[in-house]
């Protein structure tokens, strides 16, 4: 009689494990498919918003024909400019990264070459970063710049011209101007836009399209 007991007890301990490992798995089965939606809804916003930061939704905001945005900055003498004082005539403006920098300072140099060419014909050139009006000073005087710089430190003239992009560099990434230029014709509109510009040969390119454009 004491063995039937014992089997008995034994058998309905047996059964108890198995009907409480049935519950934790049909829990944990419908929980990875709420998450998972979420996440993929939460990384499509963030993409957006990152995309919208960076500046990639305004890659094509101005294009030729386009009325030029309107600035007031001061310039390295530290006297205010504005685009409207240019009405009437050609203007290139171009955007670099930073003052005094290996590309930044041969790109302006190319200009400061053809700069007489360009000004016996009324063409107004003008250089614009975010650093401040010092640091200008130091840059035009050090390589003998005969063109006003803009000081854009607020960020302004940069965004409204769609420049300030996020890069990379070694891996990371940051945000900064991505360099580019932009002729404006007489009338204040955007005749040629120049993104992602790679610095040799740049100026060489801006004069044969003033040629054609009949500005040079």
């Amino acid at each position: 009689m004491a063995k039937k007991k014992v089997a008995k007890k034994i058998s309905k301990k047996k059964v108890t494990p198995k009907k409480v490992a049935k519950k934790p798995a049909t829990k944990t089965a419908r929980k990875p498919e709420k998450k998972v939606a979420t996440t993929k809804k939460t990384a499509k916003r963030a993409k957006s918003v990152k995309a919208a930061e960076s500046g990639a939704l305004v890659e094509s905001f101005l294009k030729s024909g386009d009325p030029a945005p309107t600035f007031k900055l001061q310039i390295d003498s530290g006297e205010w400019v504005s685009l409207e004082q240019f009405r009437g005539k050609t203007v290139v403006l171009y955007f670099y990264p930073k003052d005094d920098t290996p590309g930044c300072t041969q790109e302006s140099c190319d200009f400061r070459d053809s700069f007489a060419r360009l000004s016996a014909k009324g063409v107004v050139v003008l250089g614009a970063s975010k650093d401040s009006v010092g640091s200008h000073q130091k840059f035009k005087a050090k390589y003998q710049l005969p063109f006003a710089l803009l000081s854009d430190e607020a960020g302004n003239l940069c965004e409204s011209y769609g420049v300030w992009k996020e890069k990379s560099m070694y891996g990371r990434k940051y945000m900064g101007i991505e360099r580019s230029t932009f002729v404006i014709d007489s009338a204040g509109k955007i005749a040629k836009v120049y993104p992602k510009v790679s610095v040799t040969g740049h100026v060489e390119q801006v004069l044969a399209d003033l040629m054609e454009l009949g500005a040079i």
